[in-house]
């Protein structure tokens, strides 16, 4: 045990005489966490930009341009009586609408003629374009109704009666889950799990690989002849740091105010089977791979995509079954698929049981796979240095 101890206090000098280690390992969760946070603070999308071009210059297209403006989603930046050149402003302005009110719509409104209000939508950002679409689809049909409630009553009609034929029936929309539609709640909890796997995997890319190089490998050998002992060896300081780094990213959901159920067993459950899966890829990859950097490049080829293949934010039915059967075997998949339901719809260990299952599967796979290769490294520098004497 005291030689144990003795070579995991080497390897802590080992892994913090490495500064762009120690930049990634505590400064990529913490300094990510705060950028990432403070980006979908807002909570969702404002202010969309939109121009009006007002071709009637009437008091009923005056009442449209009014709602657009009260609408939160929507800013008028420009309400103009022609088109002008939207092409040449769009690269500088990037308007996400432009709504024209044709020349006479006042008229053909009050004779019943049913005008055509045209919105052009900016689709380069699709997001910014649905909502944009959403608002102003919202805005319209209010008017609208508001405006044949108002030819009913001008007939004569009694305002509820009016009401009433145009209504045939109500909508209640009840929002479950992130009732706000809130983009932190959304998004910063699969992109804090992606960043972790992902400085998991570079972290323990540098274990073996790193030693092959400057042949501390050989000495650790002389040590201890165990591949076991030298992968506990290896993960015993990550074991003890990775609990900090996940109570500080725990500490983003108090501090951006997601609403997020994370402090339960089953979330610890799921915490604990994606450290050690991802740490036992990193190790794999650095046991096999004798170079640092070729490590490291390969565990970012895995890493890179992994949060885009999980299906957190693009439906995994949109996505060709080759992949997301390939995706299923990236530790941040479960992960978050676990999380959602856990976090989410307060699921218990019975509801996250096949992402359990597929996380236990990886660390068995990998950690088998560890032992036997660096059994083999073992042996084989064994052999030389034996030959050499």
């Amino acid at each position: 045990m005291k030689n144990f101890i003795s070579l995991v206090k080497v390897e802590f000098k080992r892994i913090f005489s490495n500064g762009v280690l120690m930049a990634i390992f505590f400064g990529a969760p913490i300094g990510y966490g705060i950028l990432f946070g403070y980006v979908y603070q807002q909570a969702k999308v404002k202010d969309l930009p939109i121009v009006i071009v007002d071709q009637d210059r009437t008091p009923t297209t005056d009442k449209i341009i009014d709602a657009f403006e009260d609408n939160e989603g929507l800013k008028v930046v420009d309400v103009r009586s022609t088109p002008g050149n939207i092409v040449a402003e769009m690269p500088t302005e990037q308007y996400a609408a432009v709504i024209t009110l044709p020349v006479g719509f006042e008229k053909d409104v009050l004779q019943k003629r049913h005008p055509e209000i045209r919105v052009d939508l900016n689709m380069a950002n699709i997001l910014n374009a649905n909502t944009a679409s959403n608002n102003i689809n919202v805005v319209l049909m209010t008017m609208n109704a508001g405006f044949e409630m108002e030819g009913l009553k001008k007939q004569g009609m009694h305002p509820d009666q009016a009401k009433a034929s145009y209504e045939s029936f109500k909508i209640n929309f009840n929002k479950l889950y992130n009732s706000a539609g809130n983009y932190v709640t959304f998004m910063l909890p699969g992109i804090l799990a992606a960043i972790m796997q992902q400085i998991i995997f570079l972290a323990m890319a540098l274990a073996f690989s790193r030693d092959y190089e400057d042949g501390y490998f050989a000495t650790l050998v002389q040590n201890k002849r165990s591949s076991l002992y030298l992968i506990l060896l290896k993960a015993t300081p990550f074991l003890i740091m990775l609990p900090f780094m996940w109570l500080i990213v725990a500490s983003f959901f108090s501090y951006f105010k997601i609403t997020a159920d994370i402090l339960n067993f089953p979330m610890l459950v799921l915490t604990v089977l994606l450290t050690l899966a991802s740490i036992c890829i990193g190790m794999l990859f650095s046991i096999a791979i004798p170079s640092q950097l070729k490590a490291t490049e390969l565990l970012m080829v895995i890493s890179t995509p992994a949060f885009i293949l999980s299906g957190f934010t693009w439906p995994t039915e949109a996505i060709p079954s080759l992949i997301t059967n390939v995706a299923q075997f990236i530790p941040v998949t479960q992960f978050l698929s676990g999380f959602r339901k856990v976090a989410f719809y307060g699921g218990d260990l019975a509801s996250i049981s096949h992402e359990i299952g597929i996380l236990s599967l990886i660390i068995g796979v990998a950690f088998i796979a560890m032992v036997i290769l660096l059994q083999l490294k073992i042996n084989k520098t064994l052999a030389r240095a034996c030959r050499s004497c």
